[in-house]
């Protein structure tokens, strides 16, 4: 590690000391510091801001892709990162340098003067300084939590509104219903701009409808405004200006054609939508730890011969869903004994996650995240898997997992090479990262 990396790391675990909770809704202490430096977040070029319970991540990583095969320069802010907080932050198409991060965090840490902020707030601040002093043509802004009260909602008026698919997650924070969490999530929209919505039930749909309707922002939803679907080997897309036959995205899942869809959708209502661009997008995307096949690395290794490795970090319900409909659509192309190595947060909802491949998973192999203080235990884990309707054990760490899939798939030969599935945390997705480069 660069000594300037050690110096970023050790600057923002000081940022972390600035307020006695990890998570903290509100605008007043971002707001405040923003005016202290100037509001760069005034400064910056027109915005997609981006809210959602999943998918947010990949319609953002879309959206990018076909903004930038038009030529256009992009800023980006996502969250959280998997390996490098320099993920959160790419500048004009690229991670923010390693010296510009130390030096704008410094700077949003010395104008703070010790005031309370949430890590999140500050890092947010910094973002948005490093956007205004660098020319784009688009930034992209994906919400942190929520919508409403989310440190990224001080941008005055974005250009376009996204509300990806609205589920059940972070329920201490944004409110235990889907209408409220709804209600949170249509706290981005803005009076007169542009909403795209992904597909949503029917109680966030009236939720976002209503709050649109009142603030007369024009409204295109996915199934009644726009459409997409698989045909032929190929992505369907459809609008009022007409119909696209475009290559499949390659990111895979069903899921993903719906992202797909919103970010054109969204390009399109502000004026972004090229044709060509948009097929070269689906062509070119990337977005790490969604449905991504391991080709190499250690734990690679430790699997039986044969085996595929996917890679997932959805973590909710609703996230599980999409995943399971993608590997019973895997199973339907080729036949491979599902396993499952899952580890997840203390704050999740593991019952609810697992349940989803009930009927579908063979086994799911639990382990606890490493240096993560709000993993939950693998034997916590394996309880929950077993609530769940699923057969499970409990690992060690990674490596005892594949040790135990290896066991049980020699143990059945004529089920043939297993599919793993490694899946149920973003930190976990980040861990595995890390270890196979």
């Amino acid at each position: 590690m660069s000594s300037l990396a050690v110096r970023s790391d050790s600057i923002l675990l000081r940022l972390t000391a600035l307020h006695p909770n990890r998570i903290e809704m509100g605008l007043g202490r971002i707001e405040r510091l923003l005016a202290q430096l100037g509001h760069p977040e005034r400064k910056v070029p027109p915005v997609i801001h981006v809210t959602g319970t999943n998918g947010k991540g990949s319609t953002c990583a879309f959206a990018r892709a076909m903004l930038e095969a038009q030529g256009l320069k992009v800023h980006a802010y996502t969250s959280p990162h998997l390996v490098d907080f320099r993920e959160r932050i790419r500048v004009v198409g690229q991670l923010i340098d390693e010296g510009e991060l130390c030096a704008t965090l410094e700077e949003c840490e010395r104008v703070n003067d010790g005031e309370p902020i949430t890590f999140f707030e500050i890092t947010t601040a910094a973002a948005f300084l490093a956007f205004s002093r660098h020319p784009a043509d688009v930034l992209i802004l994906e919400v942190g939590m929520g919508g409403k009260t989310d440190a990224t909602n001080v941008v005055p008026r974005p250009h376009v509104s996204v509300i990806t698919p609205v589920g059940l997650d972070h329920q201490e924070y944004l409110g235990g219903s889907i209408v409220d969490i709804a209600a949170e999530k249509a706290g981005i929209i803005r009076a007169g701009v542009p909403v795209v919505v992904g597909p949503q039930d029917d109680a966030p749909l009236d939720v976002i409808t209503r709050r649109a309707d009142a603030l007369g922002a024009p409204l295109s939803v996915f199934g009644q405004d726009f459409f997409a679907h698989q045909e032929h080997g190929r992505m369907v897309y459809q609008d009022e200006a007409g119909l696209l036959d475009l290559p499949l995205p390659r990111l895979i899942g069903r899921h993903q054609i719906e992202n797909a869809a919103v970010a054109i959708a969204s390009l399109r209502a502000g004026g972004w939508g090229r044709d060509p661009a948009i097929e070269k997008g689906l062509r070119t995307v990337e977005w790490p730890a969604r449905l991504q096949r391991l080709t190499k690395g250690p734990l690679l290794e430790a699997a039986p011969e044969g085996a595929e490795i996917w890679l997932d970090g959805g973590h909710n319900p609703h996230g599980a869903a999409a995943i399971a409909r993608a590997a019973a659509d895997f199973e339907e192309r080729a036949e491979k004994p599902l396993y499952l190595v899952c580890g997840m947060l203390a704050t999740k909802d593991p019952v609810g996650f697992l349940s989803a491949f009930r009927g579908l998973a063979k086994h799911v192999t639990t382990v606890t995240i490493p240096d993560e203080e709000l993993s939950l235990g693998a034997g916590s884990l394996y309880d929950a898997a077993r609530a769940s309707g699923l057969d499970a054990s409990p690992a060690d760490d990674l490596e005892d997992a594949m040790l135990q899939i290896a066991a049980w798939s020699r143990a059945r030969p004529e089920q043939g090479p297993p599919r793993i599935l490694i899946c149920g945390s973003l930190s976990l997705a980040g861990r595995v990262l890390r270890e196979n480069g």
